[in-house]
């Protein structure tokens, strides 16, 4: 297993909020709270550790499932291609070794449970499978439409459609929910790009999806997003459109399961935005699908070699995922114009280098308060409060509301003798975010009371 070589692996990028912020029992049955089940695992890892090793753990299952469906849905004699192309593609490397995407593979499992059950014309017990995918992760919702394409004739399936249909409809209703009223959710009403152009750039990203399952280049964790273009983004989706028709007018078996695959990428890939306009990631699942339409299409000589490159490509990857400042330095590569992955090489780099880095990430967003608050803190550790000062104050006049950017001018101006102020500023901050771990120590050490942490909207 190639993946396997990047173990122990490294946090990277929002792994390190579950370090900084431990889920908690009592929230994970909050409304808001999406995504409980993969939170509930996070929880026991904070426990038992091995974060990167359940995400493989839960690859294997993923595999050894895909195999269970592949002997039952295709011919014997290529039935062992799908489990090895999923298993060792270089695609699914990042959703192995990332533990926040973690979310991506329980999903994946349990919908390839429900896909199991559906095969062995035990719908209902599909229904049930399908539940703890969506507590998993949301962006299975279309895997009820997806299995419509494989709905055995003999028996009628609309009542377990329904009910899955049902608990999708109630999903997304409850993200939809969580994303109006969380700040900083990412994705929905706080996504900062409108649906029309997220639906747009979508017809370009899953043409990038697919050439990346054929060429697997250029996957860094985060990839420059494509631009937002009004004539490539309608051709992308009426090609598309046409490959799925032409693809279910012929009948053919790969056909298939090639737009079973496109149905699963739907969620995340059409009018409810992301942050992200693409993300490598979201293929875990559709990819599952995809596999078993190459079975049918990879000549059958050529498969042990296209396996073994796959698992090679994989594998020299794999040293990178032991190394976040290698990981960012090669987004950065890929992506010049992108911003993040500056802000993450300058918190790895020394304070002197990561000033310079951060001189030239303003290049790219002048205005952006991430910047001037990365170079607020560059300058407290180089002792220089008073600069630091200045540049979280900017941050602040960008973002008044912002308790991460009030916690950081409090930290400055308890560097600068102020403590009254210092000390405003932590229990402000705290009225915005009453958990937060940092403001509550520091005001709690200048003789402050913090309130109690209640988790607010």
């Amino acid at each position: 297993m190639p993946h396997a070589l990047a173990l122990p692996g490294v946090f990277v990028f929002d792994d390190y909020s579950l370090l900084a912020k431990p889920p908690q029992w009592a929230d994970l049955w909050r409304l808001e709270q999406t995504r409980p089940l993969t939170y509930l695992s996070f929880l026991l890892n904070q426990y038992a550790g091995g974060w990167h090793l359940l995400n493989l753990a839960a690859h294997l299952t993923c595999v050894w499932l895909l195999d269970r469906i592949a002997r039952r849905v295709l011919p014997a004699n290529i039935a062992w291609v799908a489990p090895f192309l999923f298993a060792v593609h270089p695609l699914l490397s990042e959703p192995i070794q990332y533990v926040f995407a973690r979310s991506s593979l329980l999903a994946t499992l349990f919908c390839l449970a429900a896909l199991y059950a559906w095969t062995r014309d035990r719908p209902w017990q599909a229904v049930a499978w399908f539940l703890p995918a969506l507590l998993a992760k949301e962006e299975c919702v279309a895997f009820p439409l997806a299995l419509v394409l494989f709905r055995p004739a003999f028996r009628p399936v609309w009542g377990p459609i329904g009910a899955m249909l049902a608990l999708s409809l109630a999903a997304g209703l409850r993200v939809l929910y969580a994303t109006k009223v969380v700040a900083g959710a990412g994705s929905g009403f706080d996504a900062g790009v409108s649906p029309g152009n997220y639906f747009l750039a979508q017809g370009t990203v899953i043409w990038s999806y697919l050439l990346r399952c054929v060429f697997p280049f250029g996957l860094t964790l985060d990839p420059a997003a494509p631009a937002l273009g009004f004539e490539a983004g309608v051709l992308g989706w009426v090609l598309l459109a046409v490959c799925a028709a032409l693809a279910l007018w012929l009948g053919h078996p790969a056909g298939r399961w090639f737009v079973f695959g496109l149905i699963l990428l739907l969620p995340s890939s059409s009018i409810l935005p992301a942050a992200d306009l693409i993300a490598w990631r979201r293929m875990y699942l559709p990819m599952a699908a995809f596999s078993l339409a190459a079975a049918y299409l990879l000549p059958p000589r050529a498969v042990p070699a296209v396996v073994l490159l796959l698992a090679l490509l994989s594998g020299a990857r794999a040293p990178v995922w032991r190394s976040e400042l290698g990981l960012w330095q090669e987004a950065a590569a890929a992506a010049p114009e992108k911003l993040r992955p500056r802000l993450q090489l300058a918190r790895l780099a020394s304070p002197a280098d990561a000033l310079a880095i951060l001189a030239a990430a303003e290049q790219i967003a002048p205005d952006d308060p991430a910047i001037a608050s990365a170079k607020g803190r560059a300058f407290l550790q180089q002792s220089d409060p008073a600069r630091a000062l200045a540049e979280f104050g900017k941050a602040l006049a960008q973002r008044p509301n912002d308790p991460k950017a009030i916690l950081n001018r409090g930290v400055a101006l308890e560097a600068l003798g102020q403590s009254e102020a210092a000390r405003a500023d932590f229990l402000r901050a705290l009225q915005r975010d009453p958990c937060q771990p940092q403001a509550r120590e520091n005001l709690l050490r200048l003789g402050g009371t913090p309130p109690p942490c209640v988790p607010t909207n």
